[in-house]
Parts: C-alpha cells; sequence; structure tokens
C-alpha cells in the first residue's frame, strides 16, 4: 500500500485501482481456466465510476431492481442478469428489454408474467430473453438469519415440494444463492444438497446460476477445488455455469478515510466521536454484526495502551464500535482508516439524521488520488420531499 491519505478529504471511501485490478485478474484466471461466467454482482459494489476497469475483466453483471439494471447498461454497456424477488407490472416490460437472463422468485411469479416473456421473445427473437427459477436447496452455512435465504419462512426461492418432475414450461435455468462470504468447501456442501433434491431437474436445464457469496480473492480461498467443483457440475448436467460474487470482487480493495472531531470521557470510558457514522455508512458493521479493522490500530484493546470506544456522529445512541488501542494517544484532527471499505458499504450508505455521505475517489494506478463525487444536502434533500 501506497497511498498518501493526506490527499484525501474526510470522510471519503477510497477505493486503490491496483488492489482491485489484482482481484478482477484471479477471478478471470478462474473464469478462464472453468469455462464458466463470472459476473458483477451491483447489490455488492455498484461503484460506476470503476466499471471501465470491470468490463476489462468480466463478461456481464447482475441486477436486483430496475435502477441496477440501468446502471449496468449505462455504464457496462451490457444487457442484464436480473434477478428481483418480485417483478412489478410497470416495470416488467423495461426488465426485459434491458436484460438477457431473468430469473424469477417463485412459479406463481414466472406463471404471471411468462406470457408476456413469451409475446416479447417472438417479437424480437433477436433479443431473447433466457429464464430461470431461483430454488432454496435447504442448506446453507450462513449463522446470521439476516443473510440466510434456507431459515424456515424465507421468502427467497423455490423448495423441490413446489415441482413436480419437470421445469416449468420455458424455464431455461437454475439459480441458488445460499453462500455469503464462504469458501468452496462449502459450496461443495451445498452442491450435494443442491444435487440431491434438484439432481432430475438440473438435467433439463441450459444453465445453473451459483449465485454470490464465493469469496475466492480471500487468503486462503480454494480456487483450485472452485474450479474443480464447476467443471463436475458442467460435464455431469450439460450446463453453462454462471457465478455472481458480490464480496469478492471488491475485497480488501480500499479503505474510508475518517476524522476524530471530539473525545469525550464517558463513565470510565474514553469516546472518539468522528465525522463519519457506523450506523449511516458501515451499516454491515452492526448487521452482521463485525468489527471493521483500522490501519495502525490494535484491533482489540491492549492494556497500558490508549484505548477509545469509536462513536459516529449521528444521534443514535447505538451508532459506535468499540474498543480500539493505538501507540499514542488520539487527538481532534486525527485521521482514522477503517480498512476493507468498498464491498457492501457505500452500496448501503444513508443520509439519517442529514449526515453528509463520505465523498468517493480513487487512488490511481501511477499513483494519484482522484477526487469521484462529493456529496451535500442535495443529496439528503433528493431522498425527501
Amino acid at each position: 500500500m501506497s497511498i498518501d491519505f493526506t490527499q484525501v478529504p474526510s470522510p471519503c471511501f477510497v477505493l486503490e485501482e491496483e488492489l482491485l485490478r489484482k482481484n478482477l485478474g484471479l477471478i478471470r484466471r478462474v473464469m478462464d481456466e472453468a469455462d464458466c461466467q463470472i459476473i458483477l454482482a451491483l447489490k455488492g459494489f455498484s461503484m460506476y465510476s470503476a466499471f471501465s476497469i470491470v468490463s476489462e475483466y468480466l463478461p456481464g453483471a447482475t441486477a436486483s431492481s430496475l435502477n441496477e439494471i440501468k446502471l449496468i447498461n449505462e455504464y457496462l454497456g451490457y444487457k442484464s442478469h436480473t434477478y428481483i424477488p418480485a417483478y412489478q407490472e410497470e416495470e416488467f416490460g423495461e426488465v426485459l428489454e434491458r436484460s438477457k437472463h431473468i430469473t424469477f422468485n417463485s412459479i406463481s411469479q414466472w406463471e404471471r408474467f411468462q406470457p408476456r416473456v413469451k409475446e416479447f421473445n417472438q417479437n424480437h427473437p433477436e433479443k431473447a430473453v433466457s429464464c430461470g427459477i431461483r430454488v432454496n436447496p435447504q442448506y446453507s452455512e450462513v449463522e446470521t438469519d439476516m443473510y440466510n435465504p434456507c431459515i424456515p419462512g424465507s421468502r427467497l426461492g423455490v423448495t423441490r415440494s413446489h415441482f413436480g418432475d419437470s421445469l416449468p414450461e420455458g424455464i431455461e435455468g437454475i439459480h441458488f444463492h445460499t453462500l455469503c462470504e464462504n469458501g468452496s468447501d462449502v459450496l461443495e456442501r451445498t452442491l450435494e444438497a443442491l444435487e440431491s433434491r434438484f439432481g432430475d431437474l438440473l438435467h433439463q436445464a441450459k444453465w445453473l446460476n451459483m449465485g454470490g457469496g464465493h469469496l475466492m480473492t480471500r487468503e486462503g480461498y480454494d480456487i483450485p477445488k472452485l474450479i474443480s467443483l464447476i467443471k463436475r457440475i458442467k460435464e455431469t448436467y450439460n450446463v453453462d455455469v454462471i457465478l455472481e460474487p458480490g464480496s469478492a470482487i471488491a475485497w480488501r480493495t480500499g479503505y474510508l478515510v475518517s476524522s476524530v472531531l471530539d473525545i469525550v470521557e464517558s463513565q470510565g470510558i474514553e469516546v472518539a466521536v468522528l465525522n463519519t457514522s457506523f450506523a449511516a455508512h458501515m451499516p454491515d458493521t452492526l448487521e452482521m454484526p463485525y468489527k471493521p479493522r483500522i490501519l495502525g490500530a490494535y484491533h482489540e484493546p491492549v492494556a497500558e495502551k490508549p484505548t477509545y470506544r469509536l462513536g459516529g456522529m449521528t444521534c443514535l445512541a447505538g451508532d459506535f464500535m468499540g474498543d480500539y488501542s493505538f501507540d499514542t494517544p488520539l487527538q481532534i484532527g486525527d485521521r482514522l482508516v477503517f480498512d476493507d471499505m468498498i464491498h457492501y458499504t457505500m452500496v448501503k450508505t444513508t443520509t439519517f439524521n442529514g449526515v453528509n455521505l463520505p465523498s468517493i475517489g480513487i487512488w490511481q494506478a501511477e499513483g494519484q488520488f482522484r477526487l469521484v463525487k462529493k456529496f451535500g444536502y442535495e443529496s439528503f434533500k433528493d431522498r425527501l420531499s
């Protein structure tokens, strides 16, 4: 890392271009060796100022809303792989026009929109859309219920009991997404569950979308196993395989730069108040939850070292993260740099309390900072009426 953070405004998300290219290069190698498609999932990384870089490596992108579809069309030049949990009548025509694959979340949704798909494909054979259905293999090793699509009562995907002996007429693909930042060993066990319930239907499909959660850019991930699993599925069922990782694309490619606004003593605890917010700018840290790393800080309290609980700048009582130790006492104005803050972070930011969104920038490969966007009052006002 060679970033000069003094060139970066605060607060600011900073993408490091060389790290993004390193991830994309590895993913491209997996795609080529496994002879599959690996595409960008916008729900994890929608930084369209970097899409020109992504397009050098990946052949497509997946969306879960019409707005994400439009962003793919406009800034990547691709038609979208689309999965929306429930399609809306007034949007579906545009979804059809802008997509190449559409996955339906339920058989009832497919039955409702199948006539429109059929009519579209007959009238526009050159733009024909391939349709699939999301299945629930009733197996997931995700421990946090908020991120587990296989818990009882899940609305995501169709269990085997809703199928007969064949896929619904017109359905060409099967889609599952039950992983969350998992390894290929978890994928192996998930595929065993999928095949035990849906193996006969896989033989009828043209493609299998394995969804996201494949954290292949994490150190220690077993890439040869992933490639082997993909090849086996392709050979066994004669299907094209698609993966759409969210975290893996931008895993450990950037930072959130913040500053200390105030330091207060609270019942024996030193609290540093920052010009950013865990609730508004890093909500995954509270939802997952997880404790983000800070460059140059001790991740856990160290006896005899200056230790602080870090608080965000909103009035939400729970907008804090703690505790971290430092080699020297913090001072008002000090910079704190949170690591790995690009994936599933800026896509979830809010302007709660009217707090400004962090700026967005890129540390370019030639060693210069480029400010991409700065937010202000208009960004807050435009979300309201």
